[in-house]
């Protein structure tokens, strides 16, 4: 699971602030972080951070392989809280897309039923059944 490459795929912008050098390094970290928990095959992300009146508006879109791109979006008065805010929404969506391929396959009904045979007694042999009987 590698993420090699995936510096170039993560764009991190805003239209009217400056975000200086240390958010888009967090951002960058982050997303990683995130996209390693869930596949490890990010193919591109995006972050863009708007100024609302007093709150900043994070908008994430993360795309992992095939998967369709997710989306989350926060408002908070601090730049920081609105993007975990918004990765939070994000990873989210990425959890549960998980888990809804993973419950997608087939399931082993081998194992199923030695699971429930384990929960009944022994099967006794039928000579100690019929000297029990007599």
């Amino acid at each position: 699971m590698s993420l090699e490459g995936a510096e170039n795929a993560i764009l991190v912008q805003s239209s009217n602030i400056d975000l200086g050098d240390m958010f888009p390094e967090y951002a960058r970290t982050n997303i990683r972080q995130v996209a390693g928990k869930y596949f490890g095959r990010l193919s591109t992300a995006s972050v863009h951070v708007t100024r609302e009146g007093i709150n900043y508006r994070c908008t994430v879109n993360i795309q992992m392989g095939a998967l369709k791109t997710m989306s989350g979006e926060a408002k908070n008065k601090d730049v920081y809280a609105a993007f975990r805010q918004a990765l939070q929404k994000t990873a989210k969506q990425l959890r549960r897309s998980k888990r809804e391929l993973r419950e997608d396959k087939a399931e082993r009904t081998d194992k199923d039923a030695l699971l429930r045979e384990g929960n009944r007694p022994p099967a006794r042999d039928e000579d100690e059944f019929r000297a029990a009987a007599e």
